[in-house]
């Protein structure tokens, strides 16, 4: 009997150390905690784009006429859609630095013809991202195309450039807010000249966060030099490695066509899920090509990989 009242207290304090009582059961995490990431680590999801050589969106393609191969090994595909019409996350980053204080107006009306027209009402949400010598929150993430064109509209342009650190703070704080992230469309619009020389972050850490968010970039640029800089080049650098394009608008008028097309695009998107063969859980980059078989003549564009998560 002595035996047994021993073996029972020895049972209890082992509870207590681990700050457990007999009839208390461990806390099960909240499924409504904004904070909780829910990842996915069995499936990959690849929003694309497909064109002629003219440039021409393809829209009748269907599952059958794809393959995907991730590290040149051909993968199945477990669903396709197209012409996908998930909801939309959407960040827009416009410079107010003073390297684009001459067509800034124009920026601003363009960005807000383009929200009017993106942005749909209980379905999508955007985001208003101002960066000069910092990046700053202007309008927080809202079905409301109007509180977007008035926090547009309240802009004015002055100080350095903060580029990365807009790019960084939008995908990781916002972007990635809604999960899982296969059920969102993401997407972010870039208003500048490239030239960063105030950010914290670097250029390829900016760019592993919106690849971690399954983000597309599309950049528009303000050089009207007609002379390349390394701020174009970086601007070409995101939308390629994304899946997204790079414009260059010589006239302020041609803004209007710039946002045009982003808002064309959103609107003829392929979307595709496959589960890696083999599966990887080991935090790094896969590559990932998408092609159309047998159709050379047709131009797929899509992000070159994803980041797969660690365990």
């Amino acid at each position: 009997m002595k035996a047994l009242a021993v073996l029972f207290l020895l049972f209890y304090a082992t509870l207590v150390v681990f700050g457990q009582t007999p009839d208390e059961t461990p806390a099960r995490p909240d499924p409504e905690d904004k904070n909780r990431i829910v990842l996915d680590v069995s499936r990959v999801n690849l929003l694309f784009t497909v064109s002629d050589k003219k440039g021409r969106f393809v829209t009748d393609l269907v599952r059958g006429d794809f393959e995907v191969f991730e590290s040149k090994k051909s993968q199945a595909i477990m669903e396709f859609n197209a012409e996908s019409n998930l909801p939309l996350r959407l960040a827009i980053l416009i410079d107010t630095s003073n390297s684009i204080r001459d067509r800034f107006r124009f920026q601003q009306e363009a960005a807000t013809e383009f929200v009017n027209d993106v942005v749909r009402p209980k379905q999508d949400k955007a985001i208003v991202v101002s960066f000069d010598t910092a990046a700053e929150l202007v309008a927080d993430l809202t079905d409301e195309p109007e509180v977007l064109s008035k926090a547009i509209q309240s802009l004015r342009p002055g100080g350095g450039t903060a580029l990365y650190d807009a790019v960084f703070f939008a995908c990781r704080d916002k972007l990635m807010q809604d999960q899982p992230l296969y059920k969102f469309r993401r997407a972010m619009v870039i208003l500048s000249d490239g030239e960063d020389n105030q950010s914290r972050y670097t250029r390829d850490q900016a760019l592993e966060m919106a690849q971690k968010a399954d983000v597309v970039i599309y950049a528009i640029s303000t050089n009207i030099s007609r002379i390349e800089t390394e701020g174009d080049k970086i601007m070409k650098y995101f939308a390629a490695e994304t899946g997204g394009q790079a414009f260059f608008p010589f006239r302020a008028e041609d803004l209007n066509q710039s946002f045009e097309n982003i808002a064309n695009e959103l609107r003829h998107q392929y979307n595709i899920f496959y589960r890696p063969e083999p599966l990887k859980t080991d935090g790094l980059y896969h590559p990932v090509n998408i092609r159309v078989k047998g159709r050379k003549d047709l131009l797929v564009r899509a992000r070159k990989g994803y980041y797969a998560p660690k365990l």
